[in-house]
């Protein structure tokens, strides 16, 4: 259990009331209020689209109020129990250690929240991983930041499915997909869109020389019926294959993988061509279904970008995901040390990183784009 002195107890104290100022509390409650009159008026439910929308900012408002109120009423617990450790000379020491424990997790937690206010930041997400240049040491690690995701989801309770993926012929991978499930995934792994750079000795190498190694994630809020994306404004190309692993009994002797191929215009005029590729299910059928869910959320995500880009958010992003300027490496010789080169976080554990504790990097990437949006003129 971690010890707390007086000071650190005063500091959760102090963050306590300054989350309440940062969220607007009071704020947050006016505002359901208006809302609430305005769903008294006569006709509210005529439009039901709108009705929606404001039942859900309503639920929304609460969850954050009630979220507050949590952690308030445990700050005040603290408080008595130390009061009572005073007046009446009992050691409350464990039981106050406790509660500030409990306390400091879920601050973490709301403070980490309140970065994620973007559209799809609450939406589940698609994250694709592919290896640069450089056959099996790239592939292996693609791989490895597979396996990174993985345990980071699994970290966080969330669940993950992988969606496909094509085994290198060696080690590795040469592309894979995954799906992860959980509140807020998308706005928590949207910071891991970009190049990732490996440095090592590599375990290819007889001769055990140093390798530099690149490998592209790409994350894509996973869209729902709520979001309208018309996938007959282009043409589909519809193809299937075998989708099993690297051979022996685990081939997969039916073409049950789907890879969907759309070709379109986006709204900025441009013409792209976007693929989604699935192998997890069993059946040909539901391979497809889910290809195309996985289809209408890349395109999505490419014109949620061009939107972004217009109003000149997403400039930062845009940059990183250019083949050869890196977001972020992953140096493991000479020396270990795994540096943001966006926000300059350096984590000298990286073995700990490449185990799935990515938080620290996510954080930084998140507190930066709020200081970058408060920066902004209006």
């Amino acid at each position: 259990m971690k010890k707390y002195t007086e000071e650190d107890l005063e500091r959760l104290a102090e963050r306590v009331e300054a989350l309440g100022g940062y969220l607007d509390i009071e704020g947050r409650r006016v505002t359901i209020e208006e809302l609430n009159q305005e769903r008294m008026e006569p006709g509210f439910w005529d439009d039901p689209d709108r009705a929606r929308e404001i039942e859900q900012r309503i639920a929304r408002e609460k969850e954050w109020i009630e979220a507050w109120e949590d952690v308030k009423e445990q700050a005040e617990d603290i408080e008595t129990l130390q009061l009572l450790a005073e007046e009446e000379d009992e050691d409350l020491e464990a039981e106050i250690f406790a509660e500030a424990e409990v306390l400091e997790e879920k601050l973490d937690r709301l403070e980490l929240q309140s970065l994620l206010d973007g559209p799809d930041d609450t939406r589940d997400a698609i994250l694709t991983i592919n290896p640069g240049a450089g056959g099996t040491e790239s592939q292996d690690w693609a791989e490895m930041l597979l396996r990174m995701y993985m345990r980071w989801a699994e970290e966080k309770g969330f669940d993950f499915e992988l969606l496909y993926e094509r085994p290198g012929e060696e080690a590795g991978i040469k592309s894979a997909t995954l799906n992860i499930k959980g509140e807020y995934a998308y706005g928590l792994l949207k910071s891991e869109g970009g190049v990732h750079r490996l440095v090592r000795i590599s375990p290819f190498d007889s001769d055990s020389r140093r390798h530099t190694s690149f490998a592209s994630v790409f994350v894509y809020p996973e869209v729902d019926d709520t979001i309208d994306v018309d996938l007959s404004e282009g043409d589909i190309e519809l193809q299937t294959f075998r989708s099993g692993g690297k051979g022996g009994q685990h081939v997969n002797k039916v073409a049950t993988g789907v890879r969907l191929i759309w070709t379109g215009t986006l709204s900025n005029d441009e013409e792209v061509t976007i693929r989604a590729e699935c192998t997890e299910e069993r059946s040909q059928m539901q391979n497809r279904r889910r290809a195309r869910k996985m289809l209408r959320s890349r395109i999505y995500q490419a014109e949620r970008e061009i939107q972004e880009q217009e109003k000149e958010k997403l400039e930062s992003q845009k940059k990183s995901i250019e083949w050869g300027s890196q977001i972020r490496s992953y140096v493991l010789h000479p020396y270990t040390v795994v540096n943001d080169h966006r926000t300059e976080t350096k984590i000298n554990d990286a073995e700990s990183v490449l185990d799935g504790d990515i938080d620290p990097l996510i954080k930084a990437y998140l507190l930066q784009g709020k200081k970058d949006r408060d920066a902004s003129p209006a």
